[in-house]
């Protein structure tokens, strides 16, 4: 884990409104670490200044952490690291190892999403 005082970028599609309603959930409590919340359905300069392409931003869910850029189950676990009652889910997922497990159910979540929230090139770059 990188210096836990450098604030984490959470990028979200606040076009989803699933996504929508967890980022507001984490978004109401007060994180031990400054979080910047990005969101990266205005267009894909968000994005870009970020090194990342909107088409993989929208397909899968992004925290970084200084230079470092964690993506599906594991950018939720580090975005829960930060976040009161969220943390001791972080810490069991790293302790029990079930990393790989989270990511099977979040691969098979974020494909669905994919389809249904990008359909007819919704997501592409404009």
């Amino acid at each position: 884990m990188q210096n836990s005082n450098s604030p984490l970028r959470v990028l979200y599609d606040g076009g989803c409104p699933l996504c929508r309603r967890e980022i507001a959930h984490y978004q109401r409590l007060r994180p031990c670490r400054p979080v910047d919340w990005i969101d990266i359905d205005g267009g894909p300069r968000t994005c870009e200044s970020l090194g990342i392409t909107r088409e993989d931003a929208m397909a899968r869910f992004h925290v970084l952490e200084g230079t470092r850029i964690h993506t599906g189950a594991e950018a939720f676990v580090v975005l829960w690291s930060a976040l009161p009652g969220w943390h001791f889910l972080a810490t069991l997922a790293r302790t029990l190892r079930l990393l790989p497990v989270m990511e099977l159910g979040y691969a098979w979540f974020a494909q669905r999403r994919w389809k249904k929230r990008c359909q007819d090139d919704r997501c592409a770059v404009i």
